[in-house]
C-alpha cells in the first residue's frame, strides 16, 4: 500500500501554495491517497486567489474530499493509519486552535490526532506581522511535535514565475512529510 496524506487549506492568503503541494502529492507514484480538507474561509481564498473551486481540486487523481465539519471521519481517529498532514496555508486562527487543543473542526481534530500519535504535522503559517500570541502558539505546536514552516519561499533556485515559486516551496513541505521528491530547482551549491 502506498502513502496516504492529509492536506488542509485554511483561510489565510496563499492558497496557491496548497494547490501546488496537492498537485505534487497527486502526481507522486508513492502516494495512494490524499485526504483534502478546506475550511470555509479556505474555500473563499482558494476561489479569490486562484480561480479554482473545491470541485477542481477534488477532481485531481487520488484526492478524497472531506467535509471539515465531519468529526466522525476516519482521519479524526488515532486508529486510522496515515503518513502525515500539512496545513498549507495555515491561518493564525487554525494555529491557535491546534496550539490550544481545540478540535471543533476536522482540520483541528486531524492535526490534534497527528500530534498525539506522533505523526508528521507541517503547519505553513501565512500571517504577517506576527504578534506575541502567534509566536507563542508557534512555539507551543513546535514543542508538541509539529513542524512550523511559515510560507517564506526561497529565491535562490532561479524561479522564472510564480508557479515555480509555489512548486519549490511545495517540495520543501513534502520533504518535511517524509516524501522527498526530485526537483531540478534544489540547491546544488
Amino acid at each position: 500500500m502506498g502513502l496516504q496524506f492529509t492536506l488542509a487549506i485554511t483561510g489565510a492568503s496563499g492558497s496557491a501554495f496548497g494547490v501546488a503541494a496537492l498537485k505534487r502529492l497527486s502526481a507522486s507514484p508513492a502516494v495512494d491517497r490524499i485526504t483534502l480538507l478546506l475550511s470555509p474561509t479556505g474555500k473563499r481564498c482558494l476561489l479569490d486567489e486562484t480561480g479554482l473551486s473545491v470541485k477542481d481540486l477534488a477532481a485531481l487523481p487520488k484526492v478524497s474530499l472531506r467535509d471539515e465539519r465531519d468529526l466522525g471521519a476516519d482521519i479524526s481517529s488515532g486508529s486510522y493509519r496515515h503518513d502525515g498532514m500539512a496545513i498549507l496555508p495555515c491561518s493564525a486562527g487554525a494555529l491557535a486552535r491546534i496550539a490550544a487543543g481545540v478540535s471543533e473542526s476536522l482540520v483541528s481534530r486531524a492535526a490534534d490526532v497527528c500530534l498525539k500519535e506522533r505523526r508528521p504535522l507541517v503547519l505553513c503559517l501565512r500571517e504577517t506581522p506576527l504578534n506575541r500570541i502567534h509566536l507563542e502558539n508557534m512555539l507551543r505546536v513546535h514543542d508538541a511535535g509539529a513542524v512550523v514552516m511559515p510560507i517564506m519561499p526561497g529565491f535562490y533556485s532561479g524561479q522564472k514565475n510564480l508557479d515555480d515559486l509555489f512548486d519549490t516551496f511545495a517540495t520543501r513541505v513534502l520533504d518535511q512529510l517524509g516524501l522527498p521528491e526530485s526537483d531540478p530547482r534544489r540547491w546544488k551549491g
